[in-house]
């Protein structure tokens, strides 16, 4: 594994707190993903059910997790079923956990081969009162594929229809969106590294370099660290492809005088960093171009102090909507009549800064967590003002990760250059090194 796996203790916590939600009486499984196919007999790379990692820390295909904290059996309230293995599989695919390794790894004392899951489930299931299923309620999911998990809860509704069913992303939502030290440890790592891939890149932007080689030079640092690769699909937009929110062909040539907006996290552990870095082609921003960075940075600055304990999301966004309609006053994109004229519902501000300023994250980039309710210690969020003006080929995003805490936060990015100087300095500095 190329990983350091974080320690069994972690597993064994997440657990308790999901079991100690859970009604009496109650069952809850868990699967893993599927190892999709693409054509012929190709796949994609393996991606664990972000669910099944918090739970137990099993970053294998073929596992399901069983919790039944009040089994009449001690054995039976908490069981593993993982993939057996054999020397065939070991040749072609590598050795998959043996019982020993997975009750190491998890804390899971009994473990099954999934051979065993069907009667397990049979025998067991005429003591629950309730079985707690998985499904994906973000609250941003357009799932089309059918997931293993999807299989798993209709094989069990059909084999045991009257078997009353208690959803379990609720308390998977709450329990995720606060991470503990371990967690945190795991995220400031995918921050290291992104950190690494950015500094390389600033000794590597020149007029005339291609939006998919500055890809390049980030994965090749990432990977070389201990990434997997990219936590999302990074967008690497120069110019006019700044302004295009969700740009990912990173296609183009990145030319004398524009501004690279790159959108890109590290993954490490399955864990996500989200960080967005603008810079100048040619080492220098123009006045203008560093107008409207400042503005940005300004809008960022304060909104990183309005996230604390307590605080609603809803009024924390409508704060900032007033941090950057003062900002787009100050550079002149709006003025008072926009602002006294605006529509409630699509304030003046959002003809240039139309996305939200914070989401969680986590284990997923966009991770699990309860927007009703108030900000806590523990949360990570992170911060992305922008503001984009089609008709100067110019996009500023700049976005950190933090911690909140009891009394302010901490940012997992903080030692990654943010303000202008900074970056033209970089810049700069690599290009007479080269000289």
């Amino acid at each position: 594994m190329r990983y350091d796996q974080a320690p069994a203790s972690l597993y064994v916590h997440n657990r308790k707190q999901f079991t100690s939600a859970m009604e009496r009486g109650g069952m809850a499984l868990f699967a893993s993903n599927d190892i999709y196919p693409t054509s012929a007999d190709g796949t994609l790379p393996f991606k664990q059910s972000t669910n099944i990692l918090h739970l137990s820390g099993v970053d294998q295909e073929e596992t399901v997790l069983l919790l039944f904290p009040d089994a009449h059996a001690e054995g039976d309230r908490e069981i593993l079923f993982v993939k057996e293995t054999n020397a065939q599989i070991a040749v072609w695919e590598g050795a998959k956990l043996t019982k020993e390794q997975a009750r190491d790894q998890t804390g899971v004392r009994s473990i099954q081969w999934l051979s065993m899951f069907e009667k397990t489930v049979q025998r067991l299931v005429t003591e629950c009162s309730s079985c707690y299923l998985h499904s994906n309620e973000h609250t941003r999911a357009n799932v089309e594929t059918e997931m293993r998990e999807t299989r798993l809860n209709n094989w069990f509704t059909e084999a045991y229809p009257h078997v009353r069913i208690e959803r379990s992303a609720p308390i998977m939502h709450r329990i995720r969106s606060v991470k503990t030290a371990p967690e945190i440890e795991l995220m400031q790592r995918a921050c290291d590294i992104t950190k690494a891939g950015f500094d390389r890149v600033l000794k590597f932007v020149k007029p005339g370099v291609t939006e998919y080689e500055i890809e390049a030079e980030f994965l090749h640092e990432f990977v070389r660290r201990g990434s997997r690769g990219f936590a999302y699909t990074p967008i690497i937009g120069s110019g006019y492809n700044a302004c295009v929110l969700h740009y990912i062909e990173n296609s183009e040539v990145c030319k004398d005088g524009e501004v690279i907006l790159m959108d890109v996290g590290a993954e490490y552990a399955n864990y996500a960093a989200d960080m967005t870095r603008c810079v100048p082609v040619n080492g220098r921003f123009t006045p203008r171009q560093r107008e409207i960075y400042d503005a940005v940075l300004s809008v960022m600055r304060a909104s990183m102090a309005m996230l604390q304990p307590g605080v609603s999301l809803h009024d924390y966004h409508s704060g900032v909507g007033e941090l950057m309609t003062e900002q787009l006053l100050k550079v002149g994109l709006i003025d008072r009549h926009d602002v006294e004229k605006q529509d409630p519902a699509w304030p003046a501000y959002k003809k240039y800064f139309m996305h939200g300023t914070s989401h969680f994250i986590g284990l997923d980039v966009h991770d699990f967590g309860l927007w009703h309710e108030p900000i806590q210690a523990g949360h990570v969020f992170t911060v992305e003002p922008g503001i984009y003006i089609p008709e100067e080929n110019l996009g500023i995003r700049l976005e950190n990760d933090i911690v909140i805490q009891e009394n302010g936060f901490h940012d997992l990015m903080g030692e990654i250059p943010l303000e202008a100087e900074a970056i033209e300095e970089a810049m700069n500095t690599a290009a007479a090194e080269v000289k």
